[in-house]
């Protein structure tokens, strides 16, 4: 042996060499400490930058909202490091490593850049993870790192195989919803979304059996109680005087909506409106809700709203389609993505029911409350933020009547609902009787949308809610 250097520690001895021929391991013992010198480095481990991937959608840099590790502990695969919020969305990071965190690139409310370290995670190299080149070198918008970031509570847990069918196709991981163990996408699922997008009719997948509403002995009270006028209760908020003007950045959801209001005001609004008497509809609800409810899914109007704006749709794809930034061209949307405004106290948020042209009313509800529930604790995914083709706005949810609603590009139509209110109207025979009222306020891109075609569809969505029971005749 042709030992080049040696160096000894307290408990751990290195050899280095240039040479190494075939020897008695005997030979290389000490006797004090029957320890064999070897020719391959003893490593601690080593570092390695986990840098924030593409999210889409053209973000390139977010806020840190949420740290979910501090520096000193230790990560496996799919734990969740951090919160981050972009303009469009809240989406949570998850790590590709097994290790101990080294380093926290940023702080609370720092700006993290896409393509640059959010952590340093200590790896222990003898358990075959890949080598600290090829982690530092790999691209920024690498499909393998996207698949390791979830949408805030839909983790991306897949088998390789799953994510190369999922990569063949063009399909985030994040936007499909797994029916594994954990969460975890199967081929199955790859395959379910798939259909979907193309617009196919799936076969059903199996589903909890649903229970039959029990019969019962005491009668149902054929109408709700009256209910006292709600009077506005003033948001109690501490109020603080500083005598001073104060100025803030705009981040989150706000520069979203700064984006969006200025690409709009590029648009010919037109506007239409129109009243519906929801009397029939509000019957069919009160009598559905209790059925709803034994499914654990509260049933508002909304689904109804989306179903019938659908059906509408099917009959006047033009109000589903969008117009290119040089208007040279149409695309009509094959899915009908309805999105639905929310009040947040992150702000104004739009998220979207995706495919409502294949879903039923109770699909629609459940998609709704899953979508209120991530709304209200600020938990909204990109995937479901983005996408939409239509757009639906309940203002009458706070209190309005009439509304002036503005398009949200690519979207070449929307819709404003008013609150549903108790009003005197008239029948066929001159009598007057109570009705139950909602007005609607649509405005469309007069560039492509007429008039007339605005005011056709409108009646036909609404025919389908005066008249619930003819939407029988259309549901596929």
């Amino acid at each position: 042996v042709c030992i080049h250097r040696v160096r000894s520690c307290s408990s751990i001895r290195f050899i280095k060499s240039k040479y190494v021929c075939v020897f008695d391991k005997s030979a290389l013992k000490f006797s004090h400490q029957q320890r064999l010198f070897r020719t391959s480095a003893v490593s601690c481990g080593q570092i390695v930058q986990f840098k924030l991937s593409d999210i889409g959608e053209g973000i390139t840099e977010v806020t840190v909202k949420e740290w979910y590790i501090k520096e000193g502990d230790s990560v496996s695969q799919f734990d969740s490091i951090c919160e981050v919020q972009s303009d469009k969305a809240s989406v949570t990071i998850t790590s590709r490593y097994d290790g101990v965190i080294r380093k926290l690139h940023y702080s609370i409310d720092d700006i993290a850049f896409v393509g640059k370290p959010l952590v340093d995670i200590e790896i222990d190299a003898s358990k075959g993870v890949a080598p600290e080149e090829d982690v530092v070198e790999t691209p920024p918008m690498s499909h393998e790192e996207h698949t390791h970031q979830e949408i805030k509570g839909h983790k991306t847990l897949a088998t390789p195989a799953v994510r190369r069918l999922a990569m063949e196709n063009n399909i985030k991981l994040s936007e499909v919803v797994g029916t594994g163990k954990d969460n975890r996408i199967l081929k199955e699922d790859i395959l379910n979304y798939l259909a979907k997008q193309t617009g196919a009719i799936l076969p059903p997948s199996p589903k909890a059996e649903i229970v039959p509403p029990l019969r019962k002995t005491e009668p149902v009270p054929a109408a709700p109680k009256d209910k006292a006028r709600k009077i506005p209760v003033p948001v109690s908020r501490p109020i603080a005087f500083s005598g001073k003007d104060k100025t803030e950045p705009v981040t989150g959801f706000q520069k979203a909506m700064v984006k969006t209001m200025s690409a709009a005001l590029k648009i010919p609004h037109f506007g239409y409106s129109d009243e519906i008497d929801l009397t029939q509809l509000v019957q069919l609800r009160e009598e559905l809700k209790p059925l709803a409810e034994i499914r654990g899914v509260k049933l508002s109007f909304m689904p109804f709203f989306i179903k019938a704006a659908s059906l509408g749709l099917l009959q006047y794809p033009i109000l589903n389609a969008s117009l290119d930034e040089n208007c040279q061209n149409v695309t009509y949307k094959a899915s009908h993505n309805i999105g639905v405004a929310m009040d947040t106290e992150q702000g104004l948020i739009v998220p979207n029911v995706k495919n409502v042209q294949v879903c039923s009313v109770f699909d629609i509800a459940v998609e709704l409350n899953r979508l209120q529930s991530l709304g209200s604790a600020g938990q909204l995914g990109t995937s479901d933020l983005t996408g939409g083709t239509f757009t639906l706005s309940n203002i009458g949810t706070i209190g309005g009547t009439y509304a002036k609603p503005v398009i949200l590009p690519p979207e070449v139509a929307i819709g404003a609902l008013g609150k549903i209110q108790v009003l005197p109207r008239f029948n066929g025979r001159g009598e007057v009787f109570k009705a139950q009222i909602m007005n609607v306020s649509w405005s469309a891109d007069h560039r492509i949308i007429d008039g007339a075609t605005m005011a056709r569809f409108s009646n036909l969505w609404k025919s389908y809610l005066e008249n619930p029971a003819s939407m029988l005749l259309d549901l596929k």
